[in-house]
């Protein structure tokens, strides 16, 4: 960490001493203040309920800036990267921090193809779930369970364990995802195919039969790689820190990258394009289009409970980089498909042209997310709502592993332990039970 020329100094108006702190540059954005001895030189405790303003580690992985709309990985912009890279690439540069020449890339991509079989049990292991089980639930325990199955490579301290436990997490991911979505729909599982590439691989386990071939969409198969790169890495969100908490332990990388799927799940974070698109259906059971003005009064009432889901963004206070790229392999997908006439979809249309001209919401910020137009890809696509944020998940897990890497190689790292305001009753006595 690079110190800063500017110092802080902390004082109270009891009389106490004051209390020098220093502070740190980072390469870019904000500069932070270094607050590790204040409790040992004054006694108290930060408050910061969802650590708002509160860093918890230094990262060279990916950096936000949400008032300029800004997405890099490793710095490279996420435009560039979706544009120019597929997602290995983009996985080879979140791990190791920086693209890969062609010889690289080969090699990468060959090691993940033959890493992207799951152990044959783990058939009976899914087959132990409801069949109207939740995905995520589905999902939590299998990759909680790869430790049991991979237990040659769960030493976070083992440079090469967590080597092949990276590989072993992003080649096998898609392969589970596709595993619930068959066993959800009683369909035999399909083994994956090492002449494809790693997002033809997984639509070719999700849409293949043992009676019908699958023949990958090339607009499809970019849309959906598409999808992966936006979603691999998005800096310390709820999941991510989630994921550095859990391995902060010593825990297993599998097990470490289950607490980021359960985290992931929750509908304020990768369950958001999961709720969109189940607002849409019901905007389209209550009227669609011709109804859609009385759902917009609706969410601008504040005595009303409706919420527009997929518009707005907690980091960004501008346009989301990633939902004007998403933007567009949406209608790529929708021209390829012939959908554009779909009643579903001119609803989100007619939905995202109000969005983008009343101004109401343009006046807040509250422009379609990545999570908007991404479910209207996976949908189109013919991926069921309920399989959306396992699909996140699958394309988090490298951005997961990167960060707990980082984490583990920092020599500053520590077990989490955060603090507490505590507000409740103070010492006092148990009395007999006949005289409470």
């Amino acid at each position: 960490m690079t110190p800063s020329d500017v110092k802080a100094t902390l004082s109270f108006s009891d009389g106490s001493p004051n209390m020098d702190l220093p502070i740190y540059k980072g390469s870019v954005g904000p500069d932070v203040i270094d607050i590790r001895k204040l409790y040992a030189q004054t006694g108290k405790f930060t408050y910061d309920p969802g650590f708002l303003s509160t860093a918890s580690c230094n990262s060279t992985i990916t950096y936000i800036d949400g008032d300029k709309g800004e997405l890099l990985y490793r710095g490279y912009p996420i435009e560039q990267l979706a544009t120019n890279c597929d997602f290995l690439e983009t996985c080879h540069l979140l791990l190791y921090g920086e693209l890969p020449d062609q010889a690289k890339k080969d090699d990468f991509v060959n090691c993940v193809t033959h890493h992207t079989m799951v152990n044959e049990q783990m058939q009976f292991f899914l087959r132990g779930f409801r069949r109207d089980a939740h995905p995520m639930a589905v999902m939590t325990g299998l990759v909680g369970a790869m430790s049991a199955f991979y237990h040659d490579s769960t030493d976070i301290n083992n440079p090469q364990h967590r080597e092949i436990a990276a590989i072993r997490l992003i080649a096998k991911m898609p392969t589970l995802v596709a595993m619930a979505y068959k066993y959800s729909i009683g369909q035999p599982f399909i083994y994956p195919r090492n002449d494809l590439g790693y997002t033809a691989n997984f639509m070719h386990m999700m849409f293949a039969t043992p009676c019908e071939k699958y023949e990958p969409n090339e607009v499809l198969v970019r849309a959906m790689d598409r999808i992966f790169i936006l979603h691999a890495d998005h800096e310390q969100n709820a999941s991510t820190s989630t994921v550095r908490l859990c391995g902060s332990s010593g825990t297993n990388p599998f097990a470490a990258i289950a607490a980021g799927v359960a985290c992931l799940w929750g509908p304020a974070h990768g369950g958001a394009n999961e709720a969109a698109l189940n607002m849409l259906e019901d905007i389209q059971r209550n009227g669609g289009v011709e109804k859609i003005g009385e759902f917009i009064k609706q969410v601008k009432d504040k005595n009303s409970n409706v919420k527009l889901m997929g518009f707005g963004h907690r980091v960004y206070k501008n346009y989301d980089p990633r939902a004007k790229l998403m933007r567009e392999t949406c209608h790529e997908v929708l021209n390829a498909l012939g959908l554009h006439d779909d009643p579903m979809f001119k609803l989100a249309m007619a939905l995202e042209k109000i969005a983008l001209e009343d101004d109401y919401f343009v006046s807040r910020k509250l422009y379609p997310n990545v999570d908007f137009y991404s479910g209207i890809v996976q949908r189109a696509i013919g991926i069921p709502v309920s399989l959306f944020t396992a699909i996140f998940a699958l394309a988090r897990t490298v951005g997961w592993i990167a960060q707990l890497n980082e984490m583990i190689g920092d020599p500053e790292y520590k077990i989490g332990r955060p603090r507490q305001l505590f507000v409740g009753a103070t010492a006092r006595d148990v009395k007999p039970i006949g005289q409470r």
